[in-house]
Parts: structure tokens; sequence; C-alpha cells
């Protein structure tokens, strides 16, 4: 038995999935993609942190600009957790589950500055960015296609969330400054 007292893999409560892929390839997708997870988790949590309290001249521009970032990153969790499943693999079951496994850090200051806050995003989507292509290669090693093509479509959305990060953070003044 698991530390936590379930039943491991292979047990009496396996999912048992029709599907092609080894046990070992199972086991190595579902580990990246509960690591993925965790940060979508953490990058939610942030981004509404950050929607709540953001203040200042551009208020209104970046809580909504956060509040859909937010929506988007929450909308990207269901579909992964689902794959691991099809796959026959377990998922996340709890918030410590998410705090063992998240690479991205917590931001628990009182006040953080709007354009600190559009860089530690635009950092933090960096992450699971990387984080996505490190998860999409062991998929193409393992042959999952449909695994890798979810992750392309949630990469090129994570690439838009950084893109209108970075362009909210500009300067007016035309030489970048």
């Amino acid at each position: 038995m698991a530390k936590s007292g379930r039943k491991t893999k292979g047990g009496p409560h396996a999912l048992d999935t029709p599907t092609d892929l080894s046990q070992g390839a199972v086991a190595e997708i579902t580990k990246s993609l509960n690591g993925l997870l965790a940060d979508i988790f953490a990058l939610y949590i942030k981004t509404k942190n950050f929607h709540w309290h953001v203040s200042g001249p551009h208020f209104r521009s970046y809580h909504l600009l956060f509040d859909e970032q937010a929506a988007e990153i929450y909308e990207s969790a269901d579909p992964i957790a689902e794959r691991v499943r099809k796959l026959g693999g377990t998922t996340l079951r709890s918030i410590a589950d998410i705090g063992r496994l998240q690479a991205i850090k917590d931001n628990e200051e009182d006040f953080v500055a709007p354009g600190d806050m559009l860089r530690e995003l635009m950092q933090d989507n960096k992450g699971v960015i990387a984080r996505m292509r490190k998860a999409h290669d062991i998929c193409d090693d393992h042959k999952d296609v449909a695994t890798a093509s979810l992750l392309e479509n949630f990469i090129d959305a994570a690439e838009k969330r950084n893109w209108f990060l970075f362009e909210a953070g500009r300067s007016s003044d035309p030489s970048g400054h």
C-alpha cells in the first residue's frame, strides 16, 4: 500500500483502460502530466490572486486580463486530468498533491506592483510552457500522439498568454524603456 493508505497501481482498484501503451509509458506520461497539472493549478491561483489584488492606473485592463487568463488556465486542467485517466493513470487528489508536485512558487506578498505581477506571470507561464514541452517529448518517446496533440494546443494558448502579458507591460516609450 502507498503511504496514503490507498492501493497502488496494479492493486484491486487499478484502472484497466484499453490502451496499447506499456505500463511504463503510462507511468512516465502520468508523472509528467501530474506535475504539469500541479503547475496549472498553482498558476491559476496566482493569476486569480493578482486579479483580486491588482491596483493602479491600469487596474481595469489588468484586472480583466488576469481574469481571462485565469479562466483559460483553469479550463486546461480537466482535459489533462481526464487524459491521465484515459491512459489508466491516477491524477491529483488534493491540495497537498499540488503542493508536492508544483514547480511554480506561490506569491503570498501583501502587495505586488502591477508591473511585477506581469513579469512574474510571464516567468510562470514560461515555466508551464517548458513543462508542457517536456511532457510532449515524453509523449513523443512513447508514440502517444493524442496526449501530444492536446499539449500542442495548450502550448499555443500559453504562448499567447505570455505574449499578452509582455505587451501589457511594455512602456509607451517607443524605445521600449
